[in-house]
């Protein structure tokens, strides 16, 4: 029984004191491990922003210096056009007249469009905007 007790016992002293210090580095490639990648548009290049509620409720979307506001029932698309192309930047504002939170969910579906999709969250207070930078890429505030 004492053989039995001390054989296990330094065998988990050599496999937990092995882990500590342990200093070997695993290398992969971005296809094993890797974030998702931003999306990014051409600066100044025409973009055309669809927002889709995917709530069951209806929500506010107003496009600064722009469209105003505008309901967008449950399970609606919208579409908002750049302009002429002297808006360098695009913004898009959004949110639950009810004051619940919202997720924003950005996609690029083809060369000049954003897709936004916004969904119920429980993290307040919640995904605000969506913003093209003047560089061109997407940020969601």
């Amino acid at each position: 029984m004492s053989k039995f007790l001390s054989v296990t016992l330094l065998g988990m002293a050599l496999f937990l004191g092995g882990t500590n210090h342990n200093t070997v580095t695993f290398a992969g490639t971005c296809a094993s491990n890797c974030g998702r990648s931003s999306i990014e548009f051409t600066p100044g290049q025409h973009v055309r922003v669809e927002v889709f509620n995917a709530t069951p409720r209806i929500i506010k979307v107003e496009k600064p210096y722009g469209v105003g506001q505008i309901s967008v029932r449950a399970r609606q698309q919208i579409r908002l056009e750049q302009g002429d192309g002297t808006e360098p930047n695009i913004s898009v504002v959004f949110w639950d007249d009810t004051g619940r939170p919202l997720k924003a969910i950005v996609s690029k579906p083809n060369f000049g469009t954003l897709r936004v999709e916004l969904r119920p969250s429980w993290q307040s207070p919640g995904d605000r905007s969506v913003y093209i930078r003047d560089d061109g890429r997407v940020n969601i505030l």
